[in-house]
């Protein structure tokens, strides 16, 4: 069994959708990321850098994982799936998680922060980060031009930057015009496992079309800043 410590975010969701992919038995426990709860000395002990997801398997004497990079490499590993084990097929995985990790996650949550959250609209920042965010959107769709999938199956390093990508109109990102990157984002949402590790903790409903809900979410999101 696997307790799972999160909330509804990109990253979160890079968690609990691989934890649906690999149909492993877990428990969610939704942190309150608004209310500081990331930063509580219990939850310290099992991330030390009060971030989440993080998660404890409670079959390895309690061990803890947290990163969400290391806990889908973990998961996978645990799991015999999503991962290769071949020294280049493993390669070619972590290529593309950690492209996710250092580019596509960075530039789009900047993005958020000045798009979204910041209370002051500083354009160059907004136009900085969208422009770097959608440069990585345009590697991704060149890669997807010659490749079903980012490596060369299925694998965590799909999950990973649809996790990701699939926010981009949270982001002000467009995709217009990147058919190969759309056709990858139809395809991904129809994988078992993926559209439900969404809704964990629970669902954000029509956020992207709900202005009031829009707002409420900005709201908490500029509380999270000064945390």
């Amino acid at each position: 069994m696997i307790d799972l410590y999160t909330a509804p975010t990109p990253n979160g969701h890079k968690a609990s959708c691989t934890l649906e992919a690999l149909n492993l038995e877990y428990e969610t426990h939704f942190v309150n990321i608004s209310e500081g709860e990331q930063k509580t000395p219990e939850y310290l002990t099992i991330c030390p850098n009060g971030r989440i997801p993080a998660i404890i398997d409670r079959e390895l004497e309690n061990f803890a994982i947290f990163e969400s990079g290391a806990i889908m490499i973990y998961l996978a590993e645990k799991a015999g799936r999503l991962l290769p084990t071949d020294v280049r097929g493993r390669s070619k995985v972590i290529q593309w998680l950690m492209f996710q990790m250092g580019g596509i996650g960075p530039m789009m949550g900047q993005a958020n922060v000045f798009f979204r959250y910041f209370p002051e609209k500083i354009k160059p920042a907004i136009d900085r980060y969208q422009s770097e965010g959608r440069r990585l959107f345009e590697v991704l769709d060149t890669h997807l031009g010659d490749n079903e999938w980012l490596a060369d199956n299925y694998s965590i390093a799909d999950i990973a930057n649809w996790c990701w990508v699939r926010t981009h109109r949270w982001s002000g990102i467009s995709i217009e015009g990147l058919d190969n990157l759309d056709r990858w984002m139809g395809v991904m949402q129809t994988q078992p496992g993926l559209l439900k590790g969404t809704e964990v903790p629970f669902s954000l409903g029509n956020l992207l079309d709900d202005k009031e809900e829009q707002e409420k979410f900005t709201d908490k999101a500029q509380n999270i800043l000064q945390k």
